[in-house]
């Protein structure tokens, strides 16, 4: 599934010039079993299964070295430090273990600023009806939706993060594009046009082809706050 996404735009360049990397892991190269199962029945009843924690939390010990930094940490403390140190899992707290997950908080542009900052991150994509509870309680640093909707899995919404979150990288796109985008200054970005200037009748708005440049952005600006505006009362009408 991600094969595509990750190899074309954008994010395949930003891959060729070293300035991120991805790196795939199958949940079920992570279980003990033959037929490598990572799901059962919910208890309790319903429908649907769910996935379970042992090989979620197998996988994400192992691709980020959680299991050896424990050790370390177990060799130079107390019991109950120790305990402090599994509870809150201090050595990770450098890289963010996210849960795709409908309850998660709703993601944003703020929240891809924040996680670019960040030297990794793992992103956990939950399938079938769920994922065990334990694994968001215990193992994942946050939960994260890109939406009020229900999807098959979680990999459609890691891809969108992952898009997201490489555009705030430095030189994944020009200086000057992550600050001109949409939501970057807390408005949607204004119309755009381009050649020929009448296309059907429809005719591209004068004062673009007047060469006046602070006339031009000052038009801009009045169509960004007016498309923002229009975008937000939507919102609130659908929303109740």
């Amino acid at each position: 599934m991600f094969q595509g996404p990750f190899a074309e735009s954008i994010i395949h360049n930003a891959i060729d010039e070293q300035l991120l990397s991805i790196h795939i892991h199958n949940i079920r190269d992570y279980t003990t079993d033959k037929h490598h199962v990572t799901d059962d029945y919910a208890y309790g009843g319903g429908g649907g299964m769910v996935m379970k924690p042992d090989p979620i939390f197998t996988a994400v010990e192992s691709v980020l070295g959680l299991t050896k930094s424990q050790d370390s940490i177990m060799q130079n403390t107390d019991s109950a430090v120790q305990d402090l140190a599994l509870n809150t899992q201090l050595p990770l707290l450098s890289t963010p273990i996210i849960l795709m997950s409908p309850a998660g908080r709703r993601f944003n542009h703020e929240m891809a600023k924040e996680l670019a900052r960040h030297e990794r991150i793992a992103l956990i994509c939950g399938h079938y009806e769920g994922v065990d509870e334990r694994v968001r309680e215990q193992l994942c640093t946050d939960a994260i939706s890109i939406g009020d909707y229900v999807l098959t899995g979680g990999e459609l919404p890691a891809m969108v993060i992952v898009d997201a979150v490489a555009r705030q990288i430095p030189k994944v796109l020009p200086e000057f594009a992550p600050l001109n985008e949409s939501h970057a200054n807390g408005l949607l970005e204004y119309p755009h046009y381009t050649r020929p200037p009448e296309f059907r009748g429809w005719r591209v708005p004068d004062i673009l082809l007047s060469g006046h440049h602070a006339n031009i952005k000052k038009w801009r600006q009045q169509q960004s706050e007016l498309r923002t505006r229009a975008a937000s009362s939507q919102r609130s009408i659908l929303e109740g």
